[in-house]
């Protein structure tokens, strides 16, 4: 039994890594039952078990007679009924865009409070988005330090949840926190602005086990663009 329950959430967790990967694309089926045994080597039932664990996290629907549809490729789309705040900007008039400033592993302190997170060693990855040219959001991610072995051009082009989903680091919980702050001279510059008050998010991602996989602090630069946040019924 243990075997089984084993064998379909590894179906579940390949299919998925399918779908984010684009082999399966939104809209498109999935193949079927019968291909998916022969294509894992497993019994119909662990297959059915696998689907059913994904059209429970949303990530497909599946009809009598008619097969299984992909519905979503976010790799976080279990956790939140809540779009993407850059996703909403990227839908909307706006000209949206980013910057890779930076991508390197860091040493931490045993003081430090990332320690506790990822031990002594982490990956620093900042970016700036602009929004009609402007700076708007600056981002300090934290990660796995094994992370530094991802090229730079795939943080400059990919979701970040997605190239942590491609590695093998599953999110599975994050957390957001948010608060008014004045800004330093530093991010002042850095997002060009005479502003003295911005919005900070404090972001903890952690996997099933409860292990953090990214720590990230954004900086909104909200007198250019307020905050917003789009839910789904």
């Amino acid at each position: 039994m243990k075997r089984t329950r084993v064998l379909y959430l590894e179906v579940a967790d390949k299919i998925k890594e399918d779908i984010f990967s684009g082999k399966y694309p939104v809209g498109t089926m999935l193949p079927t039952e019968n291909e998916l045994e022969e294509l894992f080597q497993v019994s119909k039932i662990t297959v059915r078990k696998a689907i059913e664990l994904l059209a429970a996290d949303e990530y497909v629907e599946k009809k009598s007679g008619r097969g299984t549809t992909v519905l979503s490729n976010r790799p976080y789309n279990r956790l939140s009924k809540a779009a993407s705040f850059t996703q909403i900007l990227k839908n909307s008039q706006y000209e949206v865009r980013k910057e890779t400033l930076e991508l390197k592993k860091i040493a931490l302190k045993k003081d430090d409070p990332l320690y506790g997170y990822f031990g002594s060693h982490a990956t620093r990855f900042k970016r700036l988005y602009y929004l009609n040219d402007e700076p708007y959001i600056y981002f300090i991610h934290y990660l796995p330090s094994e992370m530094i072995r991802v090229k730079r051009k795939e943080f400059d082009e990919e979701s970040l949840y997605r190239l942590l989903t491609q590695k093998g680091e599953y999110i599975d919980v994050f957390s957001d926190d948010f608060s008014a702050i004045f800004l330093s001279e530093e991010e002042q510059e850095i997002l060009k602005t005479s502003a003295q008050i911005g919005i900070k998010r404090i972001r903890r991602s952690s996997n099933q086990q409860g292990e953090i996989l990214e720590y990230s602090e954004a900086i909104y630069h909200t007198d250019l663009h307020p905050y917003h946040i789009d839910y789904e019924t």
